[in-house]
């Protein structure tokens, strides 16, 4: 049986027998085609005698080939669902059903608070003129933006939003001045802001007033993914600025509300493609280089942003195309390129469902797509066919191509002084994580119950199966693999288990004898010690003390040691070389694949856990001291809470709470490591007093910034 439980349609569906056929023969084939190591993307662990041994990496496809088939499968069905649509009344159900999930996603909203707009300068052009723009979409969060104005015009005018990609000068990037001067130089008021952490917005500014982490996508994953700890999502955050952008473009005279439109690229193409689920009142749109479909960047491993990555999309059955549908049967464009990393395959698909509902609305002539010949920006083409589908609209213009343009300076754009909010005491937005974190404090009930602190690490986690896994009495699948040569152990001998957790996924776990062992493991020791690793077990063995000390301390009892999925001898090549530790690397990549699947990544690596468990109580080990190491730690502390089988706890390295994690300006430890939602129901510190009867021994732990010692 499968235990990953899908949440689209509101339903929970077991795999069919034939997917888990299928599933498994991927399997095999993953097993046999990197028993060799993997040797490209880790370096050669050093060892005590001079010698090196590349760490063992032989499952390195296995959590994305598992990712793959997931999302396929979620694909197929929501497919199936959007080809079942035979009539304008089909349709129209369709659009309020994704309306509501996209708002499940997404909310809930803040208040809408003043925007206490404010102009601090103009620049006059030769038909146009250019206000520079200040407003808070939040009480005292400012936002930086330009205005364009036509000139010689008769008011009011076709009104549009810009939103920027990623550009370290925000608005100012030629590319968005480009579209944004283009459409006043035909009639359009158009209003292009900065968004967070770029241009006039960094969040993270050093004294030269540039970034200590880098703008742009440093910046959104620094501040996005603290966000998910007390329930918020970037995405959420950058879109309420662009509904606050409208808010105010609608204030001014000049503009026809009539005829509001919103366009962007890349990123800009990302918070378009999000507006039009979020927000109503666009009359046409054009995302740029953004709109493909979620599978074809999964199987391109091709990281996104945390804003690009909206909670439960994939679990709801949402794809990039909702998105637009939502705005139905509105015109929208959407704008590729043939060259672009966003595959033109998906945003071919995209428009191919989009037609298909327009279809039903009778609004087929209102969706099309462009695709430019280049590659990734929001180039002339792409800006062309845009001004096209624009002027088509609303009739302002009949231009074909685009007009000369005059590309600004940087600093002639600037709406602050020396060109950033901090300098008018923008309030960061990780002070707003922080404040936010220390409320929810406030409201956490202490001293919770043993069995109320397992239900709401089984909520939190999302363990949905933990109840099928204490009913099934079936030990779990485990294979033996080959024994290598010495890997410099403290122990003689050594065995690898590969232990199914679910169907797709081993936790390969090792156990340490004097006593050669080629089969399964003997019974009749009840007393065990389970190791679990921070990035590997394979390294780990010979290089942590800890290990060494377990086993004199310990001589009599079975040691074992577990990497879980996606650390260790399965730690993913994918995304970029060497990249596993990246910020925006691969275990980044499917932590955010797995906010999609709301399915959080420690949940998974929990379950994993709870499963070799499992399989040791099959080999009768009734009493197992479990012990862990930094990211480890966290998998094991929840999986100790829950099993009766741990008697005994021993953490070196681990976090000290989510708190710390959630009211720091910036910390070290990684997405994967972060569970979305948990201070709304609990912290680490309630998991340490539930272990004290368990003989918790902590060592060294880390705060927020400790997981740079791993690093």
């Amino acid at each position: 049986m499968s235990y990953f439980v899908d949440t689209t349609e509101g339903a929970s569906k077991k795999w069919t027998g034939r997917y888990i056929m299928h599933i498994r023969a991927i399997n095999f084939l993953i097993l046999v085609t990197t028993t060799w190591l993997y040797v490209g993307h880790v370096q050669a662990a050093p060892s005590s005698d001079g010698g090196s041994l590349m760490p063992l990496n032989r499952f390195p496809r296995m959590v994305q080939e598992y990712f793959v088939e997931s999302v396929r499968r979620i694909e197929e069905r929501a497919n199936q669902r959007r080809m079942a649509l035979k009539t304008r009344a089909d349709a129209e159900a369709y659009v309020r059903d994704i309306r509501e999930k996209i708002q499940q996603s997404f909310g809930p909203w803040p208040e809408r608070t003043p925007l206490k707009p404010r102009t601090t300068g103009v620049i006059e052009r030769d038909v146009y003129k250019i206000e520079k723009i200040v407003f808070e979409s939040r009480p005292n969060f400012l936002v930086t933006a330009n205005l364009y104005i036509p000139k010689g015009r008769t008011f009011p005018l076709p009104g549009v939003v810009g939103t920027c990609g990623h550009s370290s000068n925000g608005k100012a990037a030629e590319a968005y001045q480009s579209f944004a001067q283009g459409l006043a130089r035909q009639g359009y008021v158009v209003l292009l802001y900065d968004p967070i952490g770029q241009g006039e917005r960094l969040q993270y500014p050093g004294e030269d007033l540039k970034s200590r982490i880098g703008a742009g996508v440093r910046e959104h994953l620094c501040a996005g993914n603290q966000q998910f700890l007390v329930g918020e999502f970037f995405g959420s955050w950058r879109s309420w600025d662009g509904i606050r952008a409208l808010d105010y473009l609608l204030t001014r005279k000049e503009v026809d509300p009539r005829h509001i439109g919103v366009t962007g690229n890349s990123g800009g193409g990302t918070m378009t493609t999000w507006l039009c689920g979020v927000e109503s009142r666009w009359t046409m749109a054009a995302p740029s280089c953004f709109v493909t479909t979620f599978r074809r960047n999964l199987e391109n491993e091709l990281p996104a942003d945390t804003e690009q990555c909206p909670p439960q999309a994939l679990a709801l059955g949402l794809d990039h195309s909702d998105f637009l549908a939502a705005m139905a049967p509105k015109p929208i464009i959407i704008l590729a390129k043939e060259k672009d990393y966003f595959d033109a395959r998906g945003a071919e698909e995209a428009y191919r469902r989009l037609s298909h509902l327009y279809n039903l609305l009778g609004a087929k002539k209102r969706c099309e797509l462009f695709i430019g010949p280049g590659y990734h920006g929001y180039s002339q083409e792409n800006r062309e066919a845009m001004y096209r589908w624009f002027n088509h609209i609303t009739g302002v213009s009949d231009a074909q191509s685009e007009p000369e343009l005059n590309i600004e300076k940087d600093e002639t754009l600037w709406c602050t002084p020396r060109g950033q909010v901090c300098e008018l005491n923008s309030q960061p937005i990780y002070s707003f994580t922080k404040a936010k974190s220390q409320t929810l404090a406030k409201k956490r009930r202490s001293n919770l119950s043993p069995p109320e602190l397992k239900r709401r690490i089984v909520k939190a986690l999302r363990l949905r199966e933990l109840a099928g896994l204490r009913a099934n009495k079936a030990i779990p699948e485990y294979r033996i693999l080959r024994n290598w040569r010495s890997r410099r152990y403290p122990t003689r001998y050594w065995t690898t288990y590969t232990i199914e957790t679910e169907p797709g996924i081993f936790a390969v776990v090792y156990r340490l004898s004097d006593e050669r062992l080629m089969s399964r493991p003997p019974k009749g020791q009840r007393r065990a010690i389970l190791y679990v690793s921070h990035h590997s077990s394979d390294a780990e063995l010979r290089e942590e003390p800890l290990v060494r000390e377990l086993l004199e301390a310990e001589p009599s009892s079975t040691f074992y040691a577990c990497d879980v999925r996606g650390i260790g001898e399965s730690q993913p090549n994918t995304c970029n070389q060497n990249s596993f530790l990246e910020p925006y690397g691969s275990d980044y990549f499917y932590a955010i694949h797995s906010i999609m699947f709301d399915r959080p990544y420690v949940g998974q690596r929990t379950y994993d856990l709870l499963r070799v468990l499992h399989w040791l109580a099959s080999l009768g080990h009734d009493e197992v001291h479990l012990v862990a190491k930094g990211w480890g730690a966290l998998p094991a502390t929840f999986a100790a809470v829950l099993s009766d089988q741990v008697k005994q706890v021993t953490l070196r390295n681990a976090l000290t709470s989510y708190s710390d994690i959630a009211e720091s300006e910036t910390y070290a430890w990684p997405l994967s490591a972060l569970v979305p939602g948990i201070l709304k129901s609990f912290d680490m510190p309630d998991c340490y007093r539930a272990l004290r009867n368990k003989e918790l021994k902590q060592i060294d732990p880390w705060g927020a910034d400790g997981a740079k010692a791993a690093q």
